[in-house]
């Protein structure tokens, strides 16, 4: 038996059939991802495996350097096949880590190969692959109708042009790409010299002065408006803690009128201008009817020496344990009292948050939307069985599963939508064994309502995508 078999991660009867009969039958809806939409816009085909499958991806990159594998092999010089052939030795290695489940997934529903990468099995596999990939049906677009992707939200910058998502739209391709506001870079006026840099940017993209704060609060508004017009409806921001140093408008245009000036910024003015600025991008979500998505917890670029010598996002990122509850507290709660919180997807990646996230969750509901606030499905390092079954336990014990948005891939890759396969199996086999153990009822079809609303259903009504042909669920 190949080891991804028709029940591989399915340990009861029951989870094989909600599985089969009703997961693996829903469309994808990916809420959350950085796939680059010009790779969509210009149906890209992929030359080799190393660039649909290796490129930018610091999951493999941190693999291969615990496994020893120098650096050019990672992000370096060496050739895109003595790159995969590296990544081949590192493989039967990773017994255990997330990635063996993932490469022999993604092998196999990609290219139908059934053999374990190992350096004696890498030589056929590159070959193969290199064929498979000429087919149409292994470009970028021709991967997304494969695999029944019907909605794609990519992360960009307001100071974005996103021309690549007017070419998408102007195409055939028919899944949609729509992007995802994240005005990350305007909070971090600390960084004075690129932070001014990028303010012009955004002047820039927006047509607008923005020498004084009312100037750059507007820039802010064109391209929210401008992003809403091209179809966004989620914003997003990757913060190590929730702001909440709450300060007036007099003293937010004061800290910007300084740092536009080259003067130094504190820490403290740094936290008050970049709530203010928050609680600005909330007040326009809910203007809009948005989802705001909070991605919490992360402590990144740890390696210095790597950090000047590679950038970020290059795998030196790790799990911060900073405290999260009372500034997220008092975040949500200034919002939802000054009647502008907006629809919110809370993640963490510290697994000790899980309960927190799921607690908060609770306390900002508004007894009109369901699942108004959302305890996000695992993140980072927690996209994996254990840490997305910790997850589903936490939301299940102190929420409502049943309203639940469920998975994204929050992925670079092409090759990462079996993502979506990997937790229907872990979800559906978790409802399995809860029937086995005599604590859910063995009712097939309450089940399966379950696990078609999780899967598909409640994120297209949440979210309110509806892409061409998608049926209108109730």
């Amino acid at each position: 038996m190949p080891f991804i078999h028709e029940d591989f991660m399915l340990q009861s009867p029951l989870a094989s059939r909600l599985y089969h009969e009703i997961a693996a039958k829903q469309p994808i809806i990916d809420y959350h991802s950085h796939l680059p939409p010009a790779d969509v816009a210009v149906d890209r085909k992929f030359a080799n495996l190393f660039e649909i499958w290796l490129e930018g991806d610091h999951y493999k990159w941190r693999a291969m350097r615990s496994n020893g594998v120098d650096e050019k092999f990672c992000t370096g010089d060496a050739s895109p096949k003595d790159k995969f052939m590296a990544f081949a030795g590192t493989v039967p290695l990773t017994l255990r880590n997330p990635l063996f489940h993932w490469c022999a997934l993604e092998l196999k529903r990609y290219f139908g190969i059934d053999e374990i990468l190992t350096p004696a099995s890498a030589e056929g596999i590159w070959d193969l692959v290199g064929e498979r990939l000429q087919a149409p049906d292994r470009s970028a677009r021709g991967i997304l109708k494969d695999f029944s992707v019907q909605v794609v939200c990519t992360t960009d910058d307001p100071s974005d042009s996103l021309e690549h998502h007017k070419a998408i739209k102007a195409s055939d391709c028919a899944t949609q790409i729509l992007p995802t506001f994240r005005p990350d870079a305007l909070l971090k006026i600390d960084q004075t010299e690129s932070w001014n840099k990028y303010v012009d940017r955004l002047g820039a993209a927006a047509d607008t002065d923005v020498t004084t704060f009312y100037g750059v609060l507007n820039a802010l508004e064109k391209r929210h408006e401008y992003f809403h017009q091209m179809g966004c409806r989620l914003s997003d921001h990757g913060l190590m803690q929730a702001t909440a140093s709450f300060c007036s408008h007099e003293q937010a245009s004061a800290i910007y009128n300084k740092a536009r000036k080259g003067g130094a910024v504190t820490p403290e003015d740094q936290q008050q201008f970049a709530t203010y600025i928050m609680i600005r991008s909330g007040q326009l979500d809910a203007g809009k009817g948005w989802v705001k998505q909070l991605h919490l917890g992360p402590m990144r670029s740890n390696s210095t020496r790597r950090f000047n010598t590679l950038g970020p996002d290059t795998g030196f990122d790790s799990i911060g344990d900073y405290p999260q509850a009372e500034r997220l507290s008092r975040y949500l709660d200034a919002l939802d009292t000054d009647g502008s919180l907006p629809k919110t997807i809370l993640y963490n990646v510290n697994p000790s948050d899980n309960y927190i996230m799921g607690t908060m969750c609770g306390n900002f509901m508004d007894g009109k939307t369901a699942g108004k606030i959302q305890f996000g499905s695992g993140w980072w390092f927690l996209d994996q069985k254990e840490g997305m079954e910790w997850q589903i336990n936490a939301l299940s014990n102190l929420g409502l599963l049943s309203h639940w948005v469920g998975m994204l891939t929050d992925s670079r890759s092409f090759m990462s939508f079996t993502r979506h396969e990997y937790f229907r199996r872990i979800f559906c086999n978790l409802l399995g064994e809860d029937v086995r153990r005599g604590e859910l009822p063995d009712d097939f079809e309450t089940l399966a309502t379950l696990v078609r609303n999780v899967s598909y259903g409640n994120a297209q009504r949440y979210f309110g995508f509806l892409p061409a042909g998608a049926p209108v669920l109730p």
